[in-house]
């Protein structure tokens, strides 16, 4: 910990500091983090180099005001090789870049991760929707790996796949770095088979429809599209080559559920596929229009740090109650970060199976894969 900030009576954390199971908050159906005071590493980069670090960071990390970078580096939130350093300082390639500040994790979904085998160097787990399954962008307790450590002790694990963060279902984990290799290498191989099970809108066809398209994701709009050639003389699709198999399980006459067999693994493969086949994930907002919010643009709501925002000294009384409220944080004196409404709900897709050469591995079906049966007659008949 940097000398400057030593007297400050806060203890910063870095990824090597374990979540634990005190660190979170349930309210309203949410699993909240407690927020924490955190050091970011970043070493600079030869297109930082030559800027001021005010410019850097308001140029690079829009999710704070420029006013909030010069007060940070005043108080030395944001520092130097371990250094204090002025607002006009210009910073040069490689050097380290300190940005210590309170924490503020998203919400997920409430549900606990159910341990389903527990065996000696695999241990396989239910997923909830909305939890990412180890750390990345804003997460880093509320995953998968940090809630499995901090509530079952469960280190170190190994994912053998992974589940977009909205999705649910089965999780495989390995034990040790030898049991993940030799997954791996089942995975090279081309020797596993996924199922997954989806509820989309309308009639779904029986008989196994199979669609081979190339998928195409574009990171910044956090989507994927299906590309397709037209025929002889048409541009060759840029996508990646995609296989998923489809079958019927049952329909209501308004949805269906339908079994899924993804022979490749695209992001957002499943979802696209049956977009284009025309019926869609029910409720997955980002495929079934065209009306969509690019994840750029999601949480970089910015305002004022929260000593600004108010006199009445009773602002953010709830929260204090739980956590420390911090001058300087952008997102205090809410629980959750700025720029997240919490209305978010999770995709009805959920994995139910992965098969081996030698293993087989399953989850229960989700509440909302059960349609009504007399309906399901209905069709039948």
């Amino acid at each position: 910990m940097a000398g400057a900030l030593a007297g400050a009576g806060i203890v910063w954390q870095t990824p090597a500091n374990p979540p634990e199971a005190q660190d979170y908050i349930f309210r309203n159906g949410r699993r909240y983090v407690r927020p924490y005071y955190f050091e970011f590493i970043s070493h600079v980069k030869n297109r930082w180099a030559g800027k001021t670090i005010v410019d850097l960071f308001t140029e690079e990390f829009k999710g704070r005001p420029r006013e909030y970078y010069i007060d940070a580096v005043k108080r030395g939130r944001l520092q130097v090789d371990e250094q204090m350093v002025h607002a006009d300082y210009f910073v040069k390639s490689s050097q380290k870049i300190s940005h210590f500040l309170h924490r503020h994790e998203p919400p997920v979904l409430g549900g606990n991760i159910v341990i389903l085998q527990n065996e000696f160097d695999v241990v396989t787990v239910c997923k909830p929707a909305s939890v990412p399954v180890h750390p990345c962008g804003q997460y880093r307790k509320n995953t998968v790996v940090g809630i499995l450590q901090a509530e079952h002790e469960l280190t170190p694990l190994f994912p053998v796949h992974r589940l977009d963060r909205l999705v649910s279902g089965l999780l495989i984990f390995a034990k040790s770095a030898d049991r993940a290799e030799c997954f791996r290498q089942q995975i090279e191989a081309n020797l596993l088979q996924k199922e997954y099970v989806a509820k989309v809108v309308g009639v779904f066809p029986e008989g196994e429809l199979t669609v081979d398209a190339n998928v195409k994701f574009n990171a910044r709009e956090g989507r994927s599209t299906v590309e397709v050639s037209d025929g002889p003389g048409e541009a060759l699709p840029s996508g990646k080559q995609a296989c998923t198999k489809f079958q019927r399980i049952c329909t209501d006459g308004n949805h269906s559920i339908v079994l899924c067999k993804p022979v490749t693994g695209r992001i957002h493969q499943i979802r696209v596929h049956l977009k284009h086949l025309g019926y869609p994930i029910a409720n997955d907002e980002l495929y079934l229009s065209g009306n969509f919010c690019p994840r750029s643009s999601k949480g970089t709501s910015i305002r004022r740090p929260a000593s600004s925002l108010s006199s009445d000294p009773d602002c953010g009384a709830e929260a204090d109650a739980e956590f420390d409220i911090d001058p300087l944080c952008t997102n205090c004196p809410d629980l959750a970060p700025v720029g997240y409404d919490g209305d978010e709900e999770g995709l009805w897709l959920h994995c139910v199976r992965y098969t081996g050469p030698d293993w087989c591995y399953e989850c229960p079906y989700p509440d909302w894969a059960s349609l009504d049966n007399v309906s399901r007659k209905k069709m039948k008949s």
